[in-house]
């Protein structure tokens, strides 16, 4: 991927967002500035890397938002899909979902190994990565907001899961919102977080289809703008399916920047894969996607907020899991 340059210079908006939950259950130990006394530069060792990383490759930062909500879906916000696999153990890291495209890892490890040099056994690999995921966001979007944290790790990662939770590129709007329910989320919530696909890229297999063989009457998905068809087919041409299986933006306009124009697209019919359009064409979600696409500084408000929520789902606290010595093994008992 091409470098941020000159979009670093460009002024972002401060979104700080300083959330206080009262309906969740499984946030009611997470709270913000949990490590402030046990370990005080945790927060500041994790953004530190971060910026590192995304400023050398500003995918990165798709990457890193992306594990935290694989991370999120699958066993709740656990670390789990750090664990590396064991003998006769594939993990999460394995699934096709996630193998060879999830990506940042080596990011997470720096941050987890600077903080043990300075407070071992304090700050688990779920907050770091919760951490890691705004930061990202601050990084390429401006959008920044505090993260309740006091997540603990969990110890197990299983290989078939991720596909039984994590929804797939072709869903419509309907599985999409019932997909998002079953982890406490409101349909709002879940066309704001659609959002991050701004950033990042996707591999030509999980859209191909819309260019030749979206069904036995139209080839070529009808929704679809017929010039961005053209320009997709350049870079994913019909042998792609066989081997190799290239990558393209999953926002053209400005790739690297996490920003509203992925709705702006959704409206021209440029969303990329069939979950991204169906949030414009269908009408329970079409008005959120109006609304996103024209209140900008609103968006990052409500994807600051969305993100925070999302980091709730199912979280270990108190004396359940463990603080991981290193975020790619559990510990030895």
């Amino acid at each position: 991927m091409s470098s941020l340059g000159g979009s670093e210079k460009v002024a972002t908006i401060f979104f700080c967002i300083v959330l206080l939950f009262t309906t969740s259950v499984s946030s009611a130990s997470l709270k913000v500035g949990f490590y402030k006394s046990s370990c005080p530069s945790a927060e500041m060792i994790v953004r530190k890397a971060v910026n590192k990383a995304v400023s050398k490759n500003p995918g990165l930062a798709a990457g890193l938002i992306r594990m935290h909500f694989h991370d999120c879906f699958v066993r709740g916000c656990d670390g789990s899909v750090l664990l590396d696999s064991t003998p006769g153990n594939p993990s999460e890291k394995e699934s096709p979902v996630n193998n060879p495209s999830l990506r940042g890892f080596e990011v997470i490890d720096e941050a987890k190994a600077e903080i043990e040099a300075q407070c071992p056994q304090i700050v688990s690999c779920a907050d770091v990565l919760a951490f890691a995921a705004r930061d990202s966001a601050y990084k390429v979007g401006g959008i920044n907001y505090a993260v309740p944290s006091g997540r603990r790790d969990g110890r197990v990662s299983l290989k078939d899961e991720p596909t039984l939770h994590l929804p797939p590129p072709f869903f419509n709007a309907k599985q999409l919102e019932e997909n998002f329910a079953r982890k406490g989320l409101s349909l709002d919530e879940m066309v704001t977080l659609s959002g991050a696909h701004s950033i990042g890229v996707s591999h030509c297999s999980s859209f191909s289809n819309r260019l030749y063989s979206f069904n036995a009457t139209h080839p070529q998905d009808p929704s679809m703008d017929p010039e961005f068809a053209r320009y997709l087919k350049t870079k994913c041409p019909p042998s792609s399916n066989k081997g190799s299986d290239p990558t393209v933006p999953l926002e053209v306009q400005t790739p690297n920047r996490l920003d509203n124009k992925y709705y702006k697209d959704l409206k021209n019919h440029r969303g990329l894969l069939t979950s991204d359009q169906t949030l414009f064409d269908s009408p329970s979600t079409k008005r959120v996607v109006k609304n996103n696409a024209r209140y900008g500084a609103n968006w990052g408000n409500k994807y600051a907020a969305a993100m925070v929520r999302m980091g709730t789902i199912d979280v270990l606290t108190g004396t359940k899991g463990e603080i991981r010595k290193h975020c790619r093994v559990v510990n030895y008992r």
